[in-house]
């Protein structure tokens, strides 16, 4: 996959540019770029990974990209898997990262409260039931449907697929918290 790919799987489920954003497990920031073309520069991005080396690396890419044109960027080297002192979010994007989690319940329900109401909530991850040990935990779509009203998302829908040598397809979705009359 290349960026036109990333942005491709995100583009859907961010329709406009601005707000406040999280990426949680951000990496490298493959999908962090595209996600900072999309929301522009009058955004922010809350980009979190427990690898300052990576978020450092990440920082380097954004300023290449985009040199003063780039979202507003705060990186935070922590687990996402523990409580974060974040404002409320417009929107999180956790693009494969949460196939690394056995037990997502929790870190969903922590994400939903990062969310302002009506916010937004991006997956992407791969569409099979069965990992290997670079992708442990995948979670097709039909589960994730199952497990985002379980933890108390709404309106769960897929945004974009695209094929994959590495497992046949990844996924984009969208799914949001209540609110807003919801």
């Amino acid at each position: 996959m290349d960026h036109t790919d990333h942005l491709k799987l995100l583009s859907k489920g961010i329709p406009k540019p601005g707000g406040e954003w999280g990426e949680f497990g951000s990496g490298n920031g493959a999908f962090t770029l595209a996600l900072a073309e999309l929301i522009g520069p009058t955004g922010t991005i809350y980009s979190v990974d427990i690898n300052g080396a990576v978020l450092n690396e990440q920082a380097h890419a954004i300023q290449r990209r985009f040199m003063n044109n780039a979202p507003k960027m705060q990186y935070l080297v922590a687990d996402y898997t523990q409580n974060l002192d974040l404002p409320a979010l417009d929107g999180v994007l956790m693009a494969n990262t949460l196939h690394f989690q056995r037990k997502k319940g929790t870190i969903l329900r922590l994400i939903l409260d990062y969310l302002r109401p009506g916010g937004s909530f991006i997956l992407v991850e791969y569409n099979v039931d069965r990992g290997n040990s670079w992708v442990p935990h995948p979670i097709p779509f039909k589960s994730w449907e199952v497990l985002a009203q379980e933890c108390g998302y709404k309106n769960t829908r897929i945004l974009a697929r695209r094929p994959s040598s590495f497992l046949g397809e990844i996924y984009s979705a969208i799914s949001y918290k209540p609110g807003n009359g919801d």
